[in-house]
Parts: structure tokens; sequence; C-alpha cells
């Protein structure tokens, strides 16, 4: 006989055990199947899966409020990726959710004194700047620096300011080098060419930057860098002067709290140094008054998971001192905006064929650019970039003066497409095919 094995089995059917959720109430080993706390979490988890799909039956949306797209519904064709993708898609579409994670936030930073954005979901690091090796990188990984820097008195700056400079894709030397080959590019086929600079707010608030913050060194070694040496050895219109002196005369800021931008009131001291780059004393004419406010998305709140509108400030231009051309018009540049003017010429308006090369700071130029110039065309640099030369030739082939703005951060940090060899003989043999 085995070990454990009775000698007299049993007499009839052997029945399963009897599960405890069905044994009389007074049995001693009844066990309810869903106690008071088991249905609690019951009803938590079907609201929480069914809210979604309830809130958009009734016509309540989810919005993407975190700087990136909402989880989309997995699909059956996932196989058990449908599961794993279900409750992305679950607590993105929450209902008030927007609501809750900003409630969330206030008390993080207020009660406990976390930097913004901390319950908010705000991503660190940078945009993918990988370095080359010609420059001594630090030793603190670029992913730990913060996407935005909170400074004093609700100031925010852009992480990125300070990360380009850090992590640099291009030496001082090699930046140079490539801006004065882009003139060449541009000059040799007739055209008078411009770079200007537009500087980041870091550089022009700093101010309201915190006392100490990761990076600080290494950014401001080399931004000192940068503005030595780049407007004295290429030409480029050094902005950082005229912006407080154009601030003074229109009485208003150049850079707000909540936004890595400048203002309209930066974007016409910009134009100002334009025009007496393209021809001088064409600006003694012009005549700018303040008119209405505009609202804007606020890019570093939105960042933080917040929807906070910027309140700016608008401006009437009169070039010849009389007759108000601005018109805002709005462009991300991808397609390029183009406008012209007809009838007899405007004093204080420029005659030729414009073309001009930017990024997102000419947006708040683009009013008094389009007021100022007969024959304009603003593209955006990664469409030059990105194109052919028969695309680019499209674009500037007809342009009497090539104008290149440039953000401080990307110039700084070497990282624009536009500073690339084989991009500069792109723009070189498109002008070249069509010198003027």
């Amino acid at each position: 006989m085995l070990p454990g094995i009775s000698p007299h089995p049993p007499r009839g059917p052997v029945l399963p055990p009897t599960p405890e959720s069905w044994l009389p109430h007074e049995h001693n080993l009844y066990r309810p199947r869903h106690s008071a706390r088991q249905r609690t979490a019951l009803v938590c988890a079907i609201v929480f899966f069914l809210a979604p799909a309830l809130s958009f039956v009734v016509g309540v949306r989810a919005q993407p409020f975190e700087n990136r797209e909402l989880h989309e519904f997995p699909s059956l064709a996932d196989g058990w990726g449908f599961f794993t993708g279900f409750a992305g898609w679950a607590t993105d579409h929450l209902p008030l959710r927007e609501a809750g994670v900003s409630a969330a936030d206030a008390v993080s930073t207020g009660l406990f004194g976390d930097p913004p954005g901390t319950q908010s979901g705000a991503r660190s690091g940078t945009v993918g700047v990988e370095p080359d090796g010609q420059t001594e990188q630090p030793d603190t990984p670029y992913d730990l620096y913060p996407e935005v820097i909170p400074g004093d008195d609700g100031w925010l700056f852009y992480g990125e300011d300070v990360i380009a400079k850090c992590f640099p894709v291009m030496n001082v030397d090699r930046i140079v080098a490539a801006l004065n080959d882009l003139r060449r590019a541009v000059e040799a086929s007739g055209r008078q060419f411009v770079l200007v600079i537009a500087p980041d707010k870091t550089t022009m608030r700093p101010q309201h930057l915190p006392d100490d913050y990761l990076g600080k060194d290494c950014a401001t070694e080399r931004g000192r860098e940068f503005w030595r040496r780049v407007p004295a050895e290429t030409g480029a219109i050094d902005l950082r002067p005229l912006l407080p002196q154009t601030g003074q005369r229109l009485g208003d800021e150049m850079y707000d709290t909540g936004d890595s931008h400048w203002t309209f009131g930066g974007g016409f001291a910009m134009t100002h140094a334009v025009a007496e780059q393209i021809s001088p004393g064409s600006t003694e004419t012009w005549e700018i008054e303040k008119t209405g406010r505009r609202g804007w998305p606020a890019d570093l709140h939105r960042m933080l998971g917040q929807d906070e509108q910027r309140d700016l400030q608008e401006y009437a231009l009169a070039p010849d001192g009389g007759q108000d051309t601005t018109r805002y018009l709005a462009s991300d540049f991808r397609t390029p905006l183009r406008t012209q003017q007809f009838g007899d010429p405007v004093p204080g308006v420029h005659q030729g064929t414009v073309g001009v090369v930017a990024d997102s700071f000419t947006q708040f130029a683009s009013p008094f650019l389009v007021a100022t110039n007969r024959d304009l065309v603003i593209t955006h640099s990664d469409t030059i970039a990105q194109g052919t030369p028969q695309r680019i030739a499209e674009l500037l082939g007809d342009r009497d003066v090539v104008v290149f703005e440039f953000v401080e951060r990307i110039l700084s940090g070497g990282g624009s497409s536009l500073l690339r060899d084989d991009v500069i003989d792109s723009v070189g043999r498109a002008l070249a095919d069509n010198p003027r």
C-alpha cells in the first residue's frame, strides 16, 4: 500500500469541492464571492473603462494637452497588443482628465515645491541631437536636462536654449565657416544676402532665470563665444542691443513669461534691422502705433500640459507715415507665404523682390515684412533644406534679396540643416542657374 492512500475507496461518486461562496451563510467556511471591497473595485473598473465610451456618446471629446497626440483605440488585429494598448486609450479619453492633471500639478508645485509639469507628463530631454565629436561634451546625459526651466515670478524658459549649447553638434569654427559659405553661395549669383539672429529668451531675460540650473555653466560659456564671434565674423545682424531699445520706444515687452518666442515688438525690431541693411535710411518715414490685442498659444505652458494663452500687443505700421499696410496672416511658412503690393511705389516700402528663409520667430515679424516689401516670399528653413535645387529655384530664383533668419538655439548648437554642405551646395546651384 502506498503511503497516503486509503485502503478503503470512497463509496459512490466523488463530488467536486464546493466553492466557498456556495456554502450556506451560516457555514464556518462560507466566503462571499464578491465582498464589499471587491464590488467597489469592480464598479470603479467598469466606470474607468466605460466612461470614455459613454462620454463620447453624449458628445464629450478629449483633446490633446500634453504636447503629444492622444492614444488611438487599439485594433483587434494587434493580438495581445489590444489589451496592452487599451489602458492608454482609456486613460487619455477620461472625461475631465485635463482638469484633474492641472489640479494635481497645482498641488505638486504649490504645496510640495516640485517643478511645473511634474504631474503633467512634461518630457525631459532634447529633440534628438547627436554630438559629432567636434566639441567636448559635459558628463551629464542630455536626457536629464528639463524641457522647461521654471524661473522667478512665473517666468518659464525653453530647456533647448541650454541643451543646444551644452551639446552642440558643431563647434563655432564650423558654424562660422558654414554661414560664410552660405553667404558666398547667395552673393555669387548676384543677390544681396542678409543674415539675422533671433536671440534666445534665456539670453535676453537672464535676470528671471533661477540662480542655478542644470547646464548653466556650459550654456553661458557657449553663448558668450557664439555672440562674441558669429556676428563679427559672418556679418550677421546682432539684435541684442536693438531689442531693449525697441521695447523702450514701443513701451512693450519683447518677451513674455510663458512662451519661448519674442512678441510682435520683437518681430518689428527684426523687420526694422533687416530693412536698414537692405536699404539704409528706408525706415525714416515709418510710423508705428499700438492697436488691438491678439491671443496666441503659449508654447512653454503647452509643454507642461497647460492651456494658456499669450496676450500680445498688435501694431499698425505705416511705411510712408500715413497708411497702415500691416497684415496679420497666419502661416508657419511650410507652405510658402507670398504677398505683393500693387500700384505706385510707396515711400518706406522696398520695391525689389525679397525672399526670407525663416523659422517660427519670423511669424511675429511677418505683419511688418508684408507691410514694407512690395514683393515678398517667406518659406520655412526646413522647406529649403529638404528641397531639390529645382524646388529651391522655384522659391528663391526670382528674388533680388535673400534673408536668412535663425533662432540662436539652433544656430549656436550647429543643429540647423541649412549649415550642411550638401544643402548649401543645393542653394548655390539653384541660385547660380538663375542669376540676377
